[in-house]
């Protein structure tokens, strides 16, 4: 299963209109609908006329890739945990998370944490069908309405996010417009965000790193597991249009809330060329202010 290809702009804006102007269930009609489009717009006709419950639980869903497919798995499974440890020093207990991989890794004791099990024997990058997987293991779970989060296992959460989503309570979910993006070759942290005045060639995080989207589930509506499931099988970029569609538009956390680490010799991207631009933005926008590093650095202190 290769990554779904995205919806050309103009097709997302227009589709987009159509749902606005003659609402999801005349829109999900048209005949060339990508599979991830219908199955937001269905998730948005369900949603219309079922209550919105509160949000108790975050699922943090974790693909890991095999140990058949890196070069150190010790390195890759000490990445992991550093990604496991800033969830369990979240303030706000109420998560969970799941790893996919071939073998089950070395992990903390913690009855939050567990690992789903993967044997598909296909060949080729089999992160977007470790997704598939996690996304169907959902219906699996002690059932808790909340936020579903897909997790790279080499990102770190900054503390307190787990609180702000369930002290908030969006409706649609969350957006990482804001985080950091390190360098692990050279040490150096750039900021994603929105662009500024004084930096109009910024990009959002969320354009860069697939750990930026926490979206609303409720798992007694089937149409949310089948959405998640389409829409994680698109690059991240995809996503705030998919959650709008759904009609689960994604609000910004308040504080830079995901650091993306590249350049550790076993990233995803390095193995489909696309770290290089990475590279550089971190070169271009690398904040050097000794205050900004240190309070990064308690935000973040498995950095």
């Amino acid at each position: 299963m290769a990554q779904a290809p995205a919806a050309p702009k103009l097709k997302r804006a227009a589709l987009s209109a159509a749902a606005r102007v003659f609402g999801p269930r005349i829109a999900r009609d048209g005949a060339s609908l990508l599979p991830s489009e219908r199955a937001a717009l269905d998730l948005a006709v369900a949603r219309s006329a079922h209550p919105h419950p509160n949000a108790v639980m975050v699922t943090f869903l974790i693909p890991l890739v095999s140990p058949a497919d890196v070069g150190d798995w010790a390195a890759v499974t000490a990445r992991l945990d550093r990604t496991l440890q800033s969830l369990t020093n979240q303030s706000d207990p109420r998560w969970r998370a799941v790893i996919c991989c071939q073998e089950k890794p070395p992990l903390p004791a913690d009855p939050r944490i567990t690992h789903l099990a993967f044997a598909d024997p296909a060949a080729g990058n089999d992160k977007w069908r470790k997704l598939a997987a996690l996304c169907d293991h959902l219906t699996t779970l002690p059932q808790a309405s909340g936020y579903v989060m897909s997790f790279d296992a080499d990102d770190l959460l900054r503390q307190g996010v787990v609180s702000e989503m369930l002290t908030r309570q969006a409706h649609g979910g969350y957006l990482v417009q804001s985080g950091y993006v390190r360098d692990d070759a050279t040490g150096a942290v750039a900021l994603a965000d929105a662009p500024s005045f004084t930096a109009p060639l910024r990009k959002p995080f969320w354009k860069l790193c697939g750990s930026c989207a926490a979206l609303f589930h409720d798992p007694s509506l089937p149409e949310g597991a089948a959405f998640l499931r389409a829409m994680t099988q698109h690059e991240h970029r995809m996503f705030p249009y998919l959650a709008a569609l759904a009609r689960q538009r994604l609000t910004p956390l308040s504080r830079p809330s995901v650091q993306y680490v590249l350049n550790h010799g076993e990233n995803f991207g390095a193995r489909r060329g696309r770290v290089g631009f990475k590279t550089r933005f971190v070169d271009r926008f690398r904040i050097t202010d000794p205050a900004e590093l240190k309070a990064i650095a308690k935000d973040f202190p498995l950095m």
